[in-house]
């Protein structure tokens, strides 16, 4: 399995809203993890077939709390623009926990600036800027968990 298969099945398994999946084959074994304190054990076998019932739950009640909070955001000025999560991972502010951040409230950031880094299977992502601006908002904590398309940031553009 080549890291654009993981990465696609990191996509389908945060689009479909399963927590765990496990992939063995002769010398290759992949486990995907969301969310470890809500797993339950169970078996998903194949993940296609048992996704559906499980992610009923799950996907109903994550969007909730982040949906009010970026329109509550947008309404307040409609000209900002969101930085977005391209993947599941988790969030880090810091290359490590000794430097500073990356980029604070008032910072300006130019397409290419390094605004976070998302660690993704131990692998650590640098988020760059695709957009001229100031930060005016960071969505989300330090060291949290992030899925697919989530708000990290709001920039003014410039």
């Amino acid at each position: 399995m080549d890291l654009k298969e993981i990465q696609a099945l990191i996509k389908f398994v945060s689009g479909v809203g399963v927590d765990e999946v496990e992939i063995n084959q002769k010398d290759f074994k992949l486990s995907i993890k969301k969310n470890p304190a809500q797993i339950t054990t169970a078996q998903y076998t194949p993940v296609a077939v048992q996704a559906a019932p499980v992610a009923a739950a799950p996907v109903a009640a994550a969007p909730t709390p982040a949906a009010p909070a970026a329109p509550a955001a947008e309404a307040k000025a409609d000209n900002l623009i969101t930085i977005k999560s391209p993947m599941v991972g988790t969030f880090y502010r810091t290359p490590n926990p000794e430097s500073p951040v990356f980029v604070n409230v008032g910072d300006e950031v130019k397409p290419g600036k390094v605004v976070c880094i998302i660690e993704a299977m131990k692998l650590f992502n640098e988020i760059e800027s695709e957009i001229s601006g100031k930060i005016v908002k960071v969505l989300v904590e330090n060291a949290t968990p992030v899925e697919y398309d989530q708000p990290l940031f709001l920039v003014e553009p410039a």
